[in-house]
């Protein structure tokens, strides 16, 4: 018999790990990799060149607690749009923060989802394809696709209860809860998804190794 937690199961599962590994952790001093700051990430990644370095509003970061934080803007001959790249490092979880979801930040900006789902990415040097989020969002006449996924070492996570299930077990296994969330927007034009998807693809497998580099090992 096939045993299936239902979306309830799975929040109060996270609740009482989440728990158990705070009462855990309180014994000892969690252990916080050192990581290279996100802002040396490079500015040309194969073919894909910076043309804007974003700035995250005092009032944005103070929401979100990062401990590092990058927004770019990068295009490439023969891409007919630009791609827009932003990372959020967590060095620890443990005294409340945690990455947020853009699910739940794009509404608060204005942003209606119409399209949402996740996609299988291959990234050379890499055995097994990454599971991303994938959305379609709009707003008026704009209209963007985005990308999204979690990162933690070599682990790439799409569902945010899946990541904060795996926080969790870091935090008993490893002594350590930092993570990252990594969202590529890709502008859609004449309406081809697809052409954006084929963009934010392309950016990505060029782009998941040196971001990887610049987070924790």
């Amino acid at each position: 018999m096939k045993f299936t937690l239902t979306r309830a199961g799975q929040v109060l599962t996270v609740i009482l790990l989440a728990q158990a590994a705070t009462f855990y952790g309180l014994s000892r001093a969690e252990t916080l990799p050192p990581a290279p700051p996100l802002a040396a990430l490079s500015k040309v990644i194969g073919t894909w060149t910076t043309f804007q370095e974003g700035v995250v509003e005092k009032e944005v970061q103070d929401v979100l607690k990062a401990d590092d934080t990058l927004t770019r803007s990068f295009s490439s001959p023969g891409f007919p749009t630009a791609v827009g790249l932003f990372i959020a490092g967590f060095r620890s979880q443990r005294s409340g923060k945690a990455p947020h979801s853009p699910k739940n930040c794009l509404p608060g900006s204005g942003w209606v989802q119409n399209e949402q789902g996740f996609a299988n990415l291959t990234i050379p040097g890499r055995a097994e394809p990454i599971v991303v989020n994938r959305y379609v969002v709009q707003k008026g006449d704009d209209k963007s696709l985005v990308i999204y996924w979690y990162q933690s070492r070599d682990r790439v996570v799409a569902s945010e209860y899946s990541a904060k299930g795996y926080v969790v077990l870091d935090a008993i296994r490893d002594n350590r809860t930092d993570s990252a969330l990594v969202r590529v927007i890709v502008p859609v034009v004449n309406n081809n998804v697809d052409q954006a998807m084929n963009t934010a693809t392309q950016f990505i497998q060029a782009a998941y190794t040196p971001i990887r580099r610049q987070l924790p090992a």
